[in-house]
């Protein structure tokens, strides 16, 4: 087999790492845009990662846990005026487990991965290449498999199969089978937090126009840090117009007490969100995954997570297919329909949340309130939302 992986973000290098090591003879083509010189260990954009990534990444030897902050409880609330504000604490502990999931840089997840394939790539020159700096202007399925466009003169290359796993962010991309942009932006950064932080605890806040994250760092030599998201309308957007001191005056107001007191905060960065995600990852030999298949509302923090499990699924099932000598073709079909449980609850999921907080129906927070205090108290739901979060349908 020869494959394409199209991106070399956290889902295209990963697939392109399992491939290498579980398709035995297959060769593989890595495409990214960025030239191979390009330092992207310091890109500081925050990721969360939940415990079944994490467990993928130990099994291709591209977890650094020492750049990771790992997250023991997840505390998700509704802030006031909510006549019932109502809270769920999910905790490692509770569910027999070391950790839910972690925190880290984007540049500290990705480095990683990128000198992982580095090293396979050098040891298996005669099969795996690095095609780093050139970019793929077209796809093209046939009854062979796919041509690709490359670089920057009419240059076309022949594959198997391409996975597609260059998704960019909502603003940027162009339109898939289901959009919908949500006239919401997202506001990212960092805040600084009094000792001794967060601990591991992240906070999920239901506030009156979105919601609030608020996700463990690492410690830095100035003390504990938060990496926080806020979603609001473009219409009621409380801190568009604020100064850095008026915002984490509002910021601390949202958030709960045992988020403890801010100190500081970064500048932040605003990204309009929508959906965007097409009703099937094929499209003749070509497969989207990850955020080229599915852009979501971060209110879940799934986006990612969803990607990587798009991966596995994929190399696993070409692998079985070695086994079992069934075609290629019947292999990517079985795929799309296998990874539909996992992708669409998912999928709906966030894009009910996302509209919800454009409601103002009389007695919506009330209820939002009372599903948040049931939940808490049926530990068998409890339980299994929780695995789901962290290991997919």
């Amino acid at each position: 087999m020869k494959l394409a992986v199209i991106g070399a973000g956290p889902a295209g290098l990963a697939l392109a790492l399992l491939a290498a090591e579980r398709l035995a003879g297959a060769e593989i083509h890595l495409f990214d845009t960025r030239p191979l010189d390009h330092d992207i260990s310091g890109d500081a954009r925050t990721l969360a990662l939940n415990l079944g990534s994490i467990r993928l990444l130990q099994r291709l030897h591209a977890w650094q846990p020492q750049s990771a902050q790992a997250i023991q409880t997840v505390h998700v609330s509704q802030a006031p005026p909510a006549p019932i504000a109502g809270e769920v604490r999910i905790s490692a502990t509770e569910q027999g487990l070391p950790q839910l999931g972690a925190v880290l840089p984007y540049g500290a997840l990705v480095a990683p991965l990128q000198q992982r394939w580095l090293e396979l790539a050098t040891a298996q020159r005669e099969r795996l290449f690095t095609r780093f700096g050139t970019a793929v202007h077209a796809i093209r399925s046939n009854l062979a498999g796919v041509e690709l466009d490359c670089g920057e003169g009419p240059i076309v290359d022949s594959f198997d199969l391409a996975v597609v796993a260059e998704g960019g962010v909502f603003a940027e991309q162009d339109r898939k089978s289901i959009t919908s942009d949500y006239h919401q932006n997202a506001w990212v950064g960092t805040v600084r937090l009094a000792p001794p932080g967060l601990q591991g605890l992240a906070i999920e806040r239901f506030t009156r126009n979105g919601p609030l994250a608020l996700l463990p760092l690492p410690d830095d030599a100035q003390g504990p840090r938060a990496a926080i998201v806020w979603c609001l309308p473009q219409a009621e957007d409380d801190i568009a117009t604020l100064n850095d001191a008026q915002r984490l005056v509002v910021i601390q107001q949202q958030l709960p007490a045992v988020a403890g007191r801010l100190t500081g905060i970064s500048a932040l960065k605003c990204f309009p969100l929508g959906l965007n995600a097409e009703t099937r990852l094929l499209q003749g030999r070509a497969l989207r995954i990850g955020n080229a298949a599915q852009t979501l509302h971060p209110v879940a923090g799934q986006g990612l997570n969803l990607g990587l499990r798009d991966a596995q699924a994929l190399i696993d099932a070409l692998r079985d297919a070695t086994e079992t000598g069934l075609g290629l073709d019947a292999v990517l079909a079985r795929v799309d329909w296998q990874r539909a449980p996992d992708r669409w609850p998912m999928i709906a999921a966030t894009d009910f949340l996302a509209r919800s907080f454009a409601w103002r129906l009389p007695g919506l927070p009330a209820l939002r309130g009372l599903a948040l205090a049931g939940l808490e108290l049926a530990t068998p739901l409890k339980k299994a939302l929780a695995h789901r979060m962290m290991f997919g349908g």
